[in-house]
């Protein structure tokens, strides 16, 4: 049997993504920032099972899946933590400004840039900050490159691009989709279902992803400054160099910075939502493309001038990887890099692929339903632990569920603006 919408955000499954809201009928579902700072789906009319056998099809919750074989070219390389990748390299955006003004190198940035110049599509599918509320994210359609720059830096809070996602395929025009893994992850998923995804979506690019924070994080950060979210005018998480500060700016014309270390130094602290800690594709292996930081053991030890890890995953990310280097959108270095170097750019992802499995596997030992997992190597990363290792994180993972600490509340909305809506155009 198909879980209930509000099953899978019960059982920890959730990260907001939006899909579902567009895969029912309209009105049937709408999507509220709930009181622990996530956005979560709300259903407000019962849903059929023909429906819910299609959320669940396509839901990041309930299906993961790594990349399809057919998407890649023969010379391919293949590792059992970093999955395919046609090629490696550490790079950055050409333009100097979109490298300064984004999050890392811009790699990101500069592709979707260069994907509207170059014609390849019509427009970008990501997120920014909310115009109208800076410490939110939103989905956004950008059509040229001024509107790529605005949308640039990373948004650790709750995003929902996939909210209106009929209605983007409905426009019959070529776009990518610059997203978190598991936003892609849901697309790949209604591929299978809607030959529209992939007649429509070109490219679809993704950054190696730390995890999803609750709003509250954000709320925390805050509330060490005395400020309620109705004064800012900004609310920037890094960026304006790499890492760059987070800066907050009042309608009043106050500013407040914190460094990245001081924001993340404790992981314990990052308020990642459930989906996060059991996430079977942190580093984007069904992207085209997968950028990255490239901090040798994990994290900055100052500012830099801003470098991405860059994965090209399958044969169409390879295509628009070398056009875009060769119109000077983005600049590599010279040196060669390897899988080897990614585990000392990224350890926490390295540890988080060889623990997934013993999690899901704790997770079911405490009677929680899991993700349905394909071509990601989990039994395998899993058996480059020890059994004590392995039995460490199933027990802890028990624990937690049994606890109620890999399950979220009923989702309800936690007060006026809780409903999000997406920016149409």
């Amino acid at each position: 049997m198909p879980l209930a919408v509000e099953e899978i955000v019960e059982n920890g499954l959730c990260i907001g993504c939006g899909l579902c809201r567009t895969i029912a009928e309209p009105q049937q579902i709408s999507l509220v920032l709930t009181p622990e700072g996530r956005e979560r789906p709300l259903v407000h009319a019962p849903l059929s099972e023909t429906t819910l056998e299609r959320i669940n099809a396509v839901c990041p919750g309930t299906r993961i899946e790594g990349a399809q074989p057919a998407s890649q070219s023969p010379n391919a390389q293949h590792d059992l933590i970093w999955g395919a990748a046609e090629r490696l390299a550490i790079g950055y955006a050409g333009d100097p400004l979109v490298r300064f003004r984004a999050s890392t190198g811009g790699v990101l940035t500069a592709l979707g840039q260069f994907l509207l110049s170059s014609g390849r599509v019509d427009f970008i599918l990501h997120v920014g900050a909310s115009r109208q509320q800076p410490m939110r994210s939103e989905r956004r359609l950008s059509f040229d490159a001024a509107a790529v720059l605005e949308g640039a830096g990373s948004r650790y809070g709750p995003a929902a691009p996939l909210l209106d996602f009929n209605e983007i395929l409905e426009r019959r025009q070529p776009f990518a989709l610059i997203a978190k893994p598991c936003d892609i992850t849901a697309v790949r998923n209604l591929a299978r279902l809607d030959p529209r995804v992939d007649q429509y979506m070109k490219y679809a690019l993704t950054l190696v992803c730390g995890g999803a924070s609750d709003l509250t994080k954000s709320e925390e950060v805050l509330a060490q400054f005395g400020l309620q979210e109705g004064q800012l005018s900004l609310f920037r998480y890094r960026g304006n160099g790499n890492p760059g500060l987070t800066r907050l700016e009042t309608k009043s014309g106050q500013a407040f910075e914190l460094t990245y270390q001081s924001m993340w130094e404790k992981e314990d602290k990052w308020m990642l939502q459930p989906r996060c800690k059991i996430c079977a594709d942190a580093i984007g292996e069904s992207a085209d493309l997968a950028a990255s930081d490239v901090w040798p053991g994990g994290g900055p030890s100052g500012e830099d001038e801003g470098f991405n890890g860059i994965i090209v995953r399958t044969r169409r990310g390879l295509e628009l990887y070398q056009a875009a280097l060769a119109a000077g959108a983005i600049e590599v270095q010279p040196e060669p890099v390897g899988f080897r170097d990614f585990d000392r750019f990224q350890p926490h992802q390295v540890r988080k692929k060889r623990a997934v499995w013993a999690r899901l596997t704790g997770m079911k030992a405490a009677g929680q339903p899991v993700p349905e997992v394909h071509n990601l190597r989990l039994i395998e990363c899993a058996q480059l632990n020890s059994l004590a290792e392995n039995l460490h994180e199933a027990r802890g993972t028990r624990a937690r569920a049994k606890s109620g600490r890999m399950s979220e509340p009923r989702p309800s909305p936690r007060g006026p603006n809780a409903v999000v809506t997406p920016e149409r155009g």
